[in-house]
């Protein structure tokens, strides 16, 4: 099966371009350049990849052109602006990028008839929040709130609208909420500067110690895109669905500083940040019954786990070892666990 991978140079394109390999399916992505350093650079993934095409998908002609030129049979579309920070400082790029782009590839898709399976990813953040403590479901309403968030909100109904109006491949959403694993290097994000501080024998600053977050595993995440993948190839799925962890991993920022921190010892140990920041919700949890029992999809991995397999994979590279072959070992491991 040949999967197109928008987004693939980011971190979870990454991680789920040598899934997709591992699993023995040739992959093309589409997407721009990585950040210096990033996963995609350091684990050598543009060897392993049929076509490497790097353009910017708010570009309508040159991306219906590139998935036409492809000509896959699987779309898994996670190019992005993903960061809420970035929004306030970028918010047209991002809604240019998030809608415009998303309208972009869903009608390259639309024009490429190889095509027998689309996955949309959005997120968590488009649900209406109103803090309650039940996870959300596919059915609750969805709102707006930061310029990320809102962004793909509208891109999520933008799907839905085009799914209802347009004939075309099977189409379905995937939301899922805070990612964590090895080689993420977004600016912003809390696994990656905890770890880099508490490596660098820093004290990290938190923003928002008490606001809670449904934190999973990378691979549990994708391993969802890839049952519903499965599922939409079968015709036995369609619409939007939740791909989040138990309530177990559902903890505060501070807990999970506590726990990379305790991985570091030495007296590792974060501190408050007091200064004026942008709003983020307090608390944001997915109800992910819906896969569970219609995808036969849980994940693999707890909470603990998680935290635990993210320290060490950043551990290991950063004393020599290859990132692929680290990234790999961890997939293995994951699929011994299906």
């Amino acid at each position: 099966m040949h999967y197109l991978v928008t987004g693939h140079t980011g971190f979870k394109g990454s991680w789920l371009t040598l899934m997709l390999k591992g699993r023995g399916h040739t992959v093309s992505g589409l997407a721009l350049d990585p950040i210096p350093g990033a996963l995609f650079e350091r684990a050598r993934l543009s060897e392993l990849v049929e076509n490497d095409l790097r353009l910017d998908i708010r570009d309508a002609v040159a991306t219906a052109q590139a998935i036409l030129a492809v000509s896959p049979d699987v779309v898994i579309h996670m190019a992005a602006q993903p960061l809420v920070r970035e929004s306030y400082r970028a918010p047209r790029e991002t809604f240019e990028t998030n809608v415009m782009g998303t309208l972009n590839v869903i009608e390259g898709v639309s024009r490429t008839e190889s095509v027998k399976a689309h996955v949309v990813v959005t997120t968590d953040k488009v649900y209406l929040n109103v803090d309650q403590e039940a996870g959300y479901v596919e059915t609750d309403a969805l709102g707006a709130g930061d310029p990320y968030s809102t962004s793909k909100a509208m891109a999520d109904l933008l799907v839905q609208s085009w799914v209802t109006s347009f004939p075309g491949a099977p189409t379905a959403i995937a939301r899922a909420g805070n990612v964590i694993g090895g080689g993420d290097i977004c600016e912003g994000r809390l696994l990656p500067d905890l770890i880099n501080a508490f490596d660098a024998g820093q004290s990290p600053r938190l923003r928002y110690p008490a606001a809670v977050r449904p934190w999973q595993h990378v691979l549990d995440c994708l391993n969802g895109y890839l049952m519903l993948t499965d599922a939409l190839l079968a015709g036995t799925a369609r619409g939007a669905w939740n791909f989040g962890p138990g309530r177990d991993s559902f903890v505060d920022v501070a807990h999970v500083a506590d726990r990379v921190a305790s991985h570091f010892g030495d007296g590792a140990a974060w501190v408050t940040d007091d200064g004026e920041n942008p709003h983020e919700a307090g608390l944001l949890a997915l109800d992910a019954t819906k896969a569970e029992n219609d995808l036969g999809w849980h994940n693999r991995l707890s909470f603990t786990e998680s935290i635990e397999w993210t320290v060490t994979w950043e551990k290991e590279t950063r004393a020599g070892k290859d990132p692929r072959a680290a990234t790999n070992e961890q997939i293995a491991a994951f699929e011994r666990r299906s």
